[in-house]
């Protein structure tokens, strides 16, 4: 592969990671504006955030088996081309149906777009230190686009209005997918089989649970809607369990759910996303609903929360090699916990200050969890099953954020009681925080895994946002 196009194919990369994780945070400054264009009440403001959440989540599990099944480089330009083409959608919505229904297909674009793009991105390196530093590129991209979306959305509706959010998608993509077509090279496929089947019911689990989530709080359990939902998020279950004895490559192999120490960490990272997502959202609304802030002066609100996840990302694993993971856990889902306390009692003050300044330890707990608890699900596998724990683990972050905004809308309550309700969701962040860190504490020690023999190492990018050592390597203790 010539040099120009190493560097074009991992520059894609990092473009498309940050458009990814920019658009999950980028529309909550859109709220306030939608409400009044477009008359958007609370139910169809939490679907404007859940529906790119809840269709990424659904398709993110057979996201890699696919880039491993169609090609990487076809797989990427139909995501880019998805994703470019929903944001246009969005952008020249005349209704929340139409913005919402786009939403949705956006987060399938972009459950495509990502596995894909590091695949690319890696298959570059020439060696195992640049393939492990081009993950770290692609990850710190994705963060980055995590932090800027609430300022870059503030600032893009403040100096223009809610379309151009979804618009710089499309002044971004139409380059980017030309850039693909020309200057990005194919990669080989590997020899799998697309589990449809374990993939359609996976998405029909998910897709039922999260609506049920979503409308019942306003329709009621009882109503022919949330009745219907359940009813297909059980027999999604029920179909993805007697797929997935019946196929040769599930997409959920058995030792990612027989394993305790796994499923815990899987569950920590939804009740993190929960909480995190769900105060995202709260937040928004009422810095510019209940206290009349501007998009851009909100925007920059943000910042003590989302700027310093990098940061704390950066330190989690010096620290994690000094005290253990669990350690690292344990002290990040205490402080988040008591910040979310202290972010509910800054809340009422007349001067924004002291919300600002409650922000920060949020910001740098928040970096600490998620690099931690991604490092936990990968230890806790053995190395051949590092693929589908990232994606298993991703997955269940991306419902639990949905969970955590439909739950939040409906306790923030009237415009006239954000404050009191906004306290109210605070409390329960604290309390789902709460819950990780028992999990974290009843956790058993991490067990090493037996090494093969030396000559038989090798590490390959995973498609679903990692790598894989194809060695078993000895897991450090998290005790």
């Amino acid at each position: 592969m010539v040099i120009e196009h190493r560097r074009a194919v991992v520059a894609l990369g990092l473009i498309a990671a940050f458009m990814v994780f920019v658009d999950g945070t980028i529309v909550n400054l859109t709220l306030a504006q939608l409400t009044s264009h477009l008359q958007a009440s609370r139910p169809e403001l939490e679907w404007a955030i859940n529906a790119y959440t809840l269709s990424f989540a659904a398709v993110m599990l057979g996201g890699g088996a696919i880039t491993d099944t169609l090609g990487a480089k076809r797989v990427f330009v139909t995501g880019l081309l998805v994703f470019t083409a929903s944001s246009a959608v969005c952008a020249m919505a005349g209704s929340m149906l139409v913005l919402n229904l786009a939403r949705l297909v956006q987060g399938v674009g972009s459950a495509l777009l990502l596995p894909s793009a590091l695949v690319l991105a890696t298959a570059t390196a020439r060696d195992d230190q640049a393939r492990h530093r081009l993950v770290g590129w692609w990850a710190a991209a994705g963060g980055v686009g995590m932090a800027a979306g609430p300022l870059l959305g503030g600032a893009l509706v403040s100096l223009a209005d809610w379309r151009a959010v979804f618009a710089v998608n499309v002044v971004i993509g139409i380059p980017a997918i030309v850039w693909s077509l020309r200057s990005m090279p194919s990669v080989p496929r590997r020899d799998r089989r697309l589990d449809i089947t374990g993939m359609g019911t996976a998405t029909v689990l998910i897709g039922g649970l999260v609506f049920a989530l979503i409308e019942a709080p306003a329709q009621g359990w009882n109503s022919p809607a949330a009745l219907t939902a359940v009813g297909l998020a059980i027999a999604g279950a029920v179909g993805f369990v007697v797929a997935e004895r019946s196929v040769q490559a599930p997409l959920l192999p058995v030792g990612i759910y027989s394993d305790r120490r796994f499923v815990s960490t899987a569950a920590q990272g939804a009740l993190f996303n929960f909480a995190f997502y769900g105060l995202l959202f709260a937040m928004s609304l009422l810095l510019q609903q209940g206290r009349g802030l501007s998009a851009l002066t909100s925007g920059l609100l943000f910042l003590p929360l989302t700027g310093l996840i990098s940061v704390g990302s950066l330190c989690a694993a010096p620290f994690g090699q000094r005290v253990g993971r669990r350690a690292v856990l344990g002290i990040g889902q205490t402080v988040l916990a008591l910040t979310f306390l202290a972010v509910a009692w800054a809340s009422t003050a007349s001067v924004l200050w002291p919300l600002v300044v409650a922000l920060v330890p949020a910001g740098l707990a928040s970096g600490m969890l998620v690099s931690t608890m991604t490092a936990q699900s990968i230890a806790a596998v053995e190395p051949a099953l590092h693929g589908a724990a990232s994606a298993v683990f991703n997955t269940s972050r991306q419902v639990g954020a949905a969970i955590g905004v439909a739950t939040f809308g409906p306790l923030l309550g009237t415009t006239h009681d954000l404050g009191k309700g906004f306290i109210t969701c605070l409390i329960v962040g604290a309390a789902a925080t709460a819950v990780a860190l028992v999990l974290t504490a009843l956790a058993r020690p991490a067990t090493a895994v037996k090494a093969l023999a030396p000559e038989r190492r090798s590490v390959t990018p995973t498609p679903t946002g990692g790598t894989r050592d194809d060695r078993a390597q000895e897991c450090p203790a998290d005790a």
